[in-house]
């Protein structure tokens, strides 16, 4: 089955997301140690074929790249080495983690359960993925 995968990419941690076969839904997938992201990829991509990755991509408020951009950047040379046959799109993650925490609530999940960052970043890497995927179905449209 073809899988667009969800990337929020952080320096310890990074938080993943799939889409449906039909790329129209963004589900949260797991949280990863970011020191072991590819190897997890490479594991998935046995299982399922993955056919584009979307990558949230920091950028401060005013436009400008955010400090942890560096960090991405690094990935993202990592990732197009071990799958460079996969196009990768950067979506802008301004607000995810704050959406995911809305979401968290809204959803009526438990506080302590919020608190848990491994929880917001599969959420957040949801997100992002989910905004690709609409994006793209209005363009398509």
């Amino acid at each position: 089955m073809d899988r667009i995968i969800g990337i929020d990419y952080g320096r310890k941690r990074t938080g993943l997301a799939a889409s449906d076969p039909l790329g129209i839904f963004a589900s949260a997938l797991d949280t990863v140690d970011s020191t072991k992201l590819i190897d997890y990829l490479k594991n998935y991509a046995e299982k399922e074929r993955i056919v584009h990755f979307v990558v949230g991509y920091p950028v401060n408020l005013n436009g400008k790249p955010a400090e942890a951009q560096a960090d991405v950047d690094v990935f993202l040379k990592q990732l197009k080495k071990a799958f460079p046959e996969i196009g990768i799109t950067l979506e802008d993650e301004r607000f995810t983690s704050v959406l995911a925490h809305r979401a968290m609530i809204d959803g009526g999940m438990k506080a302590s359960r919020r608190r848990d960052k491994m929880e917001v970043d599969r959420i957040s890497a949801a997100i992002i993925l989910q905004s690709y995927l609409d994006r793209n179905a209005r363009n398509h449209d």
